[in-house]
């Protein structure tokens, strides 16, 4: 196998392993795969016939704690902690890390006093502890609020569904298509309206260019020797007037002479 392909699926090693064990060795698999860093979905384990087989027999808790880790929380396991195999710490860790992708599924802020509750932890500095933990693992994206004591989800990875859920999701996203169908019919509505004005637009323009030659000829018919750049007449074309009169000439007063003249030497 190669490393590529393995880091970009975690569990596919775990799945291939699981084809050839069985029994004891299933069970040594499941723990392992439950304490494996980056492996956080477990549904192609869980379809394994090997896998199934452990249903029957003394080895059957550890089936449903891997039942446990694709569906439940940590709630359910201390509810259910009698019938199922003690968790080690990384076990209990990861378990957790799950609880909180739950809870990030559900609502996009998860105070603390729910994550406290939830994750059955004493104090904040663990609780922090553990949140930050879940965002460097990259299965939820998102910051703590410490002023509003909460956590803000951006986003949260996809847990495995149940096979009974599974008409719950088609009844839903068959709600979805539905819903965009709907908007599909309103946009191409919208559309064939735009189009229609355009072509009403197209047409009134057309009619009023042929309005105008026909008027031309009209008028060309009744007035043969006037040429088509003269039917419209323009400002520029008219005499110019001056806004105000011209003022009057003011007379000019002639020199009053001597009554004679004198000649000198």
């Amino acid at each position: 196998m190669s490393e590529k392909s393995t880091s970009s699926n975690p569990l596919e090693q775990f799945v291939l392993l699981a084809k050839s064990v069985k029994g004891a060795a299933a069970v040594e698999l499941i723990k392992q795969v439950l304490e494996a860093p980056g492996v956080y979905v477990f549904g192609e384990l869980l379809d394994l016939p090997n896998i199934q087989e452990l249903s029957q027999g003394t080895n059957s808790p550890y089936l449903d704690l891997l039942n446990l880790f694709a569906y439940g929380t940590y709630r359910d396991y201390r509810e259910n902690q009698s019938k199922l195999p003690p968790l080690t710490e990384a076990q209990a860790n990861k378990l957790r890390h799950l609880t909180i992708v739950s809870l990030a599924t559900k609502t996009k802020c998860i105070p603390y006093k729910v994550l406290l509750d939830e994750l059955d932890v004493q104090n904040l500095r663990k609780l922090e502890d553990l949140i930050i933990e879940v965002i460097y693992a990259d299965i939820i994206r998102g910051k703590l609020d410490q002023k509003n004591q909460q956590l803000e989800v951006d986003f949260a990875i996809g847990r495995d569904i149940r096979q009974e859920a599974v008409p719950d999701i088609i009844n839903v996203l068959q709600d979805w298509c539905s819903a965009c169908d709907a908007v599909l019919h309103g946009i191409e509505n919208q559309i064939s309206k735009a189009n229609q004005n355009k072509e009403n637009n197209v047409k009134l323009k057309q009619q009023t260019e042929q309005e105008i030659v026909n008027v031309k000829k009209t008028l060309k018919t009744a007035h043969p020797s006037v040429s088509d750049e003269q039917m419209v007449t323009d400002s520029r074309d008219l005499p110019m007037q001056s806004e105000k009169p011209s003022k009057k000439t003011s007379k000019t007063k002639g020199l009053r002479g001597s009554s004679g003249t004198k000649l000198w030497k």
